[in-house]
């Protein structure tokens, strides 16, 4: 079971990075989401051990520990404001420059400081 999460953390992780390397904003924003989302599965993988309960042991039952369960649901909250946060970035710089590859907002960028820098020299 533990090789089994740690593979798919690995997947997650992995996959995450790829799309955060490349040029498209909504596939950084992916990317971002995954490796939230294996961020949280390590998590959970952590709290995987039982112990005994916290408060009044008994003989055979065994529990997992909440500080887990407690600190994935607030990753999850955080990472889903987060992602919230980003698509909407993503759809304003889409809305104002039509484009949400790097390299092609960084051309226009560098289009519009040689025009202002013309308009500055012509001044």
């Amino acid at each position: 079971m533990i090789v089994l999460f740690a593979a798919a953390i690995g997947i997650l992780f992995g996959a995450g990075t790829f799309l955060m390397l490349k040029t498209d904003l909504l596939r950084v924003v992916v990317g971002m989401v995954l490796i939230s989302h294996a961020a949280n599965l390590t998590l959970m993988a952590s709290g995987l051990t039982r112990g005994r309960a916290p408060i009044h042991p008994l003989p055979e039952e065994t529990v997992s520990d909440p500080v887990v369960q407690a600190l994935t649901l607030t990753a999850l909250v955080i990472g889903f404001a987060v992602t919230a946060l980003l698509l909407g970035i993503a759809y304003r710089v889409y809305t104002t420059h039509f484009a949400v590859d790097f390299d092609r907002l960084a051309a226009e960028e560098a289009r519009r400081e040689a025009e202002l820098e013309r308009e500055e020299v012509s001044v």
